[in-house]
């Protein structure tokens, strides 16, 4: 078996704003879209993001564990902007910290079971 892509719900309300951010401010492209889903790639990455609409109500308490991750040599502002961008959509934003490289994104009734992470492209550094 070969890795090709990580599943994640959206809230349907909001799915179509979270779209048009990935496409709009991070160049994802959309690779296939379902009545209930979308696949997207980020031009240059060889693992695609799925998203579905989830009208789960009540959002998983330890979603900080569950992460979309970039990379980034300023984590902390591109989230900072992301967060801006949403805001500006009506969409309720906020930006923590796990350590001082990293760095998330969570849109409480937004993202159901997980946050977008950014961190210093240090941390990826594995040597493989």
């Amino acid at each position: 078996m070969r890795f090709n892509h990580v599943a994640n719900r959206l809230a349907p309300r909001h799915f179509e704003t979270v779209v048009e951010m990935l496409a709009t401010q991070l160049g994802f492209i959309q690779l296939r879209r379902t009545e209930r889903s979308i696949w997207l790639r980020q031009p240059g990455a060889n693992v695609d993001l799925q998203f579905s609409r989830s009208e789960t109500a009540n959002r998983d308490a330890d979603k900080l564990r569950s992460q979309v991750a970039f990379l980034s040599e300023t984590p902390e502002a591109a989230l900072h902007a992301l967060a801006e961008w949403l805001r500006g959509r009506g969409i309720a934003a906020e930006v923590g910290a796990y350590s001082p490289r990293e760095f998330y994104l969570d849109a409480p009734e937004t993202f159901v079971d997980f946050v977008i992470e950014a961190m210093l492209p240090e941390l990826a550094d594995y040597g493989v």
